[in-house]
């Protein structure tokens, strides 16, 4: 009879280390999407996204020696290696066209300000509160809006994000509470442009 138990992460990437190319595969399909989404919404760049979800199972490929199951999962692993890319990309367009900047006490520019910039309401009020709850999100400081896509949008639990991110859990927690504040404040801008903030629970849906 034929097995169809789903083959772990760790028996994947057993395979793949000895040259199984149909496991890297697999392993490739399981995660790109979350990856990509994850690089997106930090980036908030198609192109950047591409870019990173594919060094990071490039990384994979190279040092796969260096992940350490003992740290956390596969999953984990390559949110982490996701996060190095993406900031470094940050931290590259920070000194050109920004796409944010923190004020002193480490608030970030304020939602409208971006607005009155990129996007002018027009037509189409759901496709536009879509686009300002993504850009809301993207304004967020990147140590606020990496635990929020994590937990939040990715449904990665508080030591899942801890493994990604190199931190302890009670980290993540703060973070986390820090960033649904400052989002709700980004969130209630849309009032002065006569749009209701959408609740805090449909998030992932509009994102």
């Amino acid at each position: 009879m034929r097995n169809t138990t789903t083959p772990s992460d760790a028996e994947l990437l057993r395979l793949m280390v000895a040259g199984d190319d149909r496991a890297f595969t697999t392993l490739y399909q399981r995660h790109q999407g979350a990856l990509y989404r994850f690089a997106l919404l930090m980036s908030g760049s198609a192109a950047v996204a591409e870019d990173v979800t594919q060094e990071a199972f490039l990384t994979l490929i190279r040092e796969a020696q260096s992940y350490d199951p003992a740290r956390g999962t596969l999953s984990a692993y390559l949110y982490g290696v996701a996060r190095h890319r993406v900031l470094r990309y940050l931290e590259r367009e920070r000194a050109h066209v920004p796409l944010l900047e923190e004020a002193e006490d480490g608030e970030a520019v304020p939602l409208i300000t971006l607005l009155a910039q990129d996007d002018p309401f027009v037509d189409c009020m759901r496709q536009e509160t879509s686009k300002l709850v993504r850009q809301a999100v993207l304004a967020l400081p990147p140590r606020y809006r990496e635990v929020i896509v994590l937990c939040d949008l990715q449904d990665l639990s508080y030591a899942e994000a801890a493994a990604a991110l190199g931190c302890a859990v009670g980290t993540i927690s703060s973070r986390l509470c820090r960033g649904h504040a400052l989002l709700l404040e980004r969130l209630r801008a849309l009032d002065k442009l006569n749009v209701a903030p959408p609740e805090a629970k449909s998030l992932r849906c509009l994102v």
